[in-house]
């Protein structure tokens, strides 16, 4: 067994790269089956957000990453040359280390950002759903919402809280002087366009029309700001009134594109600003084409992002304590599912119950002589040898088969082997499963690079 982590994320690839790789909940399902169905992938969850796509799985020994990029590739129809290059690759001990860091919002394009959890939750949901993650992915990921939990109650990192939306913000403010009476039209009525129209009305805008496929939504959404929903149809009718244009959809393809720009634009001298904050993006980057009209996409946020970083590393600092904790912790619980440490553990405490047996018994039968104690002691060792040699000859053969590790977890819990029992598994120190393999995808340190 291989725990096996292949992403790209906002650090790795441009956006043009990130929205061919994006897996929308609707189909996860589909993708996580056709994952799972291969021989060596036994454990899968895929996390697909704006800034990143990430494959979690749990495969063969000695399989790698390979069979995840040639799903990648497989069913984005990618070629692999063409895609290798943005991968970055990470097995066992680097591979949690790095989820860890996600969950804690130490990875993302704003650090301390809150969002990041909430959406590997979701997609921890959406894989479950699907039966995709068994024994070592529901306690991972279970542990992973820990760390995230931890590092945003035991430190400061989510203080003064930015976001992809905030950002998004900061960058209206500077194309505009104030943002006092001015007109936002909200494209979209998701969580993403929830907060950006909530941040820009808190900076002073004066109206708010939201707009979705689905009218009831955007009533749902308008209402909240006082703002008017518009009919969908008539979205580039009412473009001509905003100022500002958030566009942030879970369509496929461009939704705004320069012709219908250029219409909404006809006759008017002020600048129309467009934040593009989709993936895949919903503007035609040609609208910038056109005079006076201005698109920022979610890559030209990170110049706005980059300067909230300072104030957040120190308490960055504090994070990556909890997630060496955490790590540890995870550490542990996965090394005792190691076949050997628990068929020791299985016989230290056949060892132990016979032991009390044998002392109880040489109790009531204290005439017996040296040689007769040492002959019933000999019988009870050999019975616990004989019954523990099949079962445990068994355990360890599966143990190498796809999905044996819940072989042994079944053995420690029918042999009820706790933390003691775990406690002499690890005396052995067996790490193999966590430092198998991370030469080529991480440093000393267990970071994760881009390949």
């Amino acid at each position: 067994m291989q725990l096996t982590l292949v992403g790209l994320s906002h650090k790795t690839a441009p956006i043009e790269i990130r929205e061919t790789l994006t897996f929308p909940a609707s189909g996860m399902g589909e993708a996580l089956a056709a994952l799972t169905d291969r021989p060596a992938v036994s454990e899968a969850l895929i996390l697909s957000t704006c800034n990143r796509t990430e494959i979690y799985a749990v495969v063969a020994d000695g399989a790698g990453t390979d069979a995840v990029i040639d799903f990648l590739c497989e069913y984005h129809s990618l070629q692999r040359h063409d895609l290798v290059r943005y991968l970055y690759e990470a097995d066992g001990h680097a591979a949690v280390k790095h989820l860890f860091r996600v969950v804690s919002s130490l990875d993302s394009m704003v650090v301390g950002e809150a969002q990041i959890l909430h959406q590997v939750k979701e997609a921890y949901d959406l894989a479950c759903e699907a039966e995709s993650v068994r024994t070592v992915f529901h306690k991972l990921f279970r542990q992973s919402f820990e760390v995230g939990k931890r590092v945003r109650t035991e430190t400061a990192i989510g203080e003064a809280a930015v976001s992809i939306s905030y950002a998004a913000v900061e960058l209206a403010k500077k194309v505009f002087d104030t943002l006092e009476g001015r007109t936002i039209l909200v494209v979209g009525a998701g969580k993403m366009s929830e907060l950006t129209a909530k941040h820009l009305v808190s900076q002073g805008v004066r109206q708010v029309l939201v707009a979705n496929r689905t009218y009831e939504r955007a009533v749902e959404l308008a209402e909240r700001f006082e703002g008017t929903p518009i009919e969908y149809d008539t979205l580039f009718d009412r473009m001509r009134e905003a100022d500002i244009v958030i566009s942030s959809t879970s369509a496929p393809g461009y939704i705004i594109d320069k012709a219908q720009v250029a219409g909404a634009m006809r006759g008017r001298r002020a600048p129309l600003f467009l934040i593009d904050i989709a993936l895949p993006r919903d503007v035609d980057p040609a609208v910038n084409e056109l005079p006076n009209a201005f698109v920022y996409d979610i890559d030209d946020l990170n110049g706005v992002v980059n300067s909230n970083l300072a104030e957040r590393m120190h308490e960055a600092e504090r994070a990556e304590v909890i997630v060496a904790e955490e790590l540890r912790a995870f550490e542990g619980w996965l090394e005792s599912m190691e076949v050997v440490p628990t068929i020791a553990a299985i016989r230290a405490e056949a060892e132990r119950v016979r032991a009390e047996e044998y002392a109880k018994a040489m109790k009531r039968l204290g005439t017996l002589s040296e040689a007769d104690r040492a002959t019933v002691e000999a019988l009870s060792q050999a019975i616990v040898s004989k019954m523990l040699h099949g079962p445990t000859t068994r355990l360890r053969d599966a143990a190498g088969e796809a999905g044996g590790y819940e072989y042994v977890e079944t053995a420690r819990r029918l042999f009820g082997l706790g933390a003691d029992g775990e406690k002499a598994g690890r005396a052995r120190g067996l790490r193999s499963l966590l430092r198998r393999a991370t030469g080529a995808t991480s440093d000393e340190t267990g970071e994760v690079h881009g390949g």
